[in-house]
């Protein structure tokens, strides 16, 4: 039996990377104010980060668009 891996140039080398707080901006808000989902925009690994402690295990969906 053949064994394949997914491997790419820097793995295993990730950056250490500390958490962040996200802060709200009012201005940018779109929809239902008193909805519990969240548009985050910013660096992917930096907004998961923020997310990290208080949502682990509770993320439906992320979407990742440019």
């Amino acid at each position: 039996m053949q064994k394949l891996e997914l491997t790419w140039i820097g793995k295993g080398k990730e950056p250490e990377v500390e958490p962040r707080i996200l802060l709200r901006d009012a201005s940018k808000g779109y929809g239902d104010a008193e909805s519990k989902n969240m548009l985050i925009h910013g660096d992917n690994l930096l907004a998961l980060k923020a997310l990290e402690q208080e949502y682990a295990g509770k993320v439906k969906c992320i979407y990742s668009g440019q």
